[in-house]
């Protein structure tokens, strides 16, 4: 699966019966499915994305797939189908658009591009959140992805942990110097183990391969919730 972006995973993974089930609960056919997924794929990626562009966003987004069990929303296709599915897909859009109203704006975006009803597609966004991170979490847990990951953590700890070597704090300006150079060590290898983290991904956070449309979208509708 590696070069898939996260509507290849969502789509393929048991043949994209997941997508299909998320579809039938809400009377879509399954061409209906896969376009609403589609178009409501670049939100969540450009919201993930913007998460992620902070080292403790992608930390948190590492941890919650190690521990979420999201994998079982494209494990199991009945699973998506469950009220949790629908909850834990909430608790994931609050995390990334931070309110209803952009998952509304998200919707509206969507249906214009679909033609399908915006109430349709706003019930099936938490879903299809739900199968994302469960996309993202079932590459993640690849061997070649899960060692290279494990192994920023630990770089990641040991940098923080390093001590100034090899200096002497003669006095009280030796004394802020070792702990500024350590902080300042410290800082670099913190945004080298992000950069990583980030390469590592790749495209795996794209919603379709070729960049998200959606941005604008997202961050008008962020923009106008802050007002």
């Amino acid at each position: 699966m590696n070069g898939m972006n996260l509507l290849d995973m969502i789509m393929s993974a048991n043949g994209g019966a997941s997508a299909q089930q998320a579809g039938a609960q809400l009377g879509l056919s399954q061409e209906q499915s896969q376009g609403a997924i589609a178009a409501l794929l670049p939100a969540i990626s450009s919201a993930l994305k913007q998460n992620t562009a902070r080292p403790e966003g992608l930390a948190g987004l590492l941890g919650a797939l190690q521990k979420g069990g999201h994998d079982q929303y494209l494990d199991n296709p009945q699973a998506i189908a469950q009220p949790q599915a629908v909850s834990e897909g909430n608790a994931i859009l609050g995390h990334l658009f931070g309110s209803k109203d952009v998952s509304r704006a998200v919707a509206g975006h969507a249906a214009q591009q679909t033609g399908m009803d915006a109430g349709i597609l706003k019930k099936m966004l938490p879903m299809v959140a739900a199968m994302a991170m469960g996309s993202l979490s079932k590459q993640t847990r690849q061997p070649s992805m899960a060692q290279g990951l494990a192994g920023l953590a630990m770089g990641q700890l040991m940098g923080g942990g390093q001590k100034a070597s090899g200096q002497k704090t003669n006095g009280l300006s030796g004394l802020l110097g070792a702990v500024l150079g350590g902080q300042r060590r410290q800082a670099r290898q913190q945004q080298q183990t992000h950069q990583q983290g980030l390469g590592m991904l790749g495209n795996l956070l794209d919603a379709d391969g070729n960049g998200s449309v959606m941005d604008d979208v997202l961050k008008m509708a962020m923009k106008g919730m802050m007002r």
